[in-house]
Formats: C-alpha cells, structure tokens, sequence
C-alpha cells in the first residue's frame, strides 16, 4: 500500500466504458515524514475521499479486487482514508 495525499482530478470525456461514473484523482505519494516523494498516480477513488486528505492507494491486480473495480482497467484505487498515523522507529 502506498500513503499518498489528493492534488486534484481528472476529466477524461473518452475514456473506457468500465471508468464511466468512476472518480478519477491525482495523488502524491509521500513519506512517512509527510514529505512529498517524487511522480504522482492517478488513481480510481473507492471510498469518496476529499482534496488534500491522506490516502492509501493500492496498485496492481489489488486495484482491480477494490470495491467496484472488478474487470475495470485499473492499475491504482484509493481504497482508504487516513486520519492519521503514527512511527515508532526505536
């Protein structure tokens, strides 16, 4: 899983019938300091997610078991939102 924060969305007006209805949004993953790490995913929201919140974003054949994805062309899904989180490192 990855922990990512919500930049924006996408609008795609072609795209494959499997995505119509589908929340498509650009996501940022970022380290466990909250630091912005480097490339951003699109993602297919599952779970209703807002801009600016943390989310975990699953990739690969686990995108397409979150709910609703099933047969959908999908390599990332926001499959949770997090209200926080904790390191302990020692």
């Amino acid at each position: 899983m990855i922990i990512a924060r919500i930049l924006g969305t996408v609008v795609a007006s072609q795209k494959d019938e499997r995505l119509s209805g589908k929340k498509l949004l650009i996501v940022k993953p970022i380290n466990l300091d909250g630091t912005d790490q480097s490339g951003y995913i699109v993602a297919v929201d599952t779970v209703g997610a807002g801009f600016h919140e943390k989310v975990l974003v699953v990739a690969g054949s686990s995108a397409r078991l979150a709910e609703g994805n099933k047969d959908c062309p999908v390599d990332s899904a926001i499959i949770g939102v997090i209200d926080s989180f904790e390191v302990n490192d020692k």
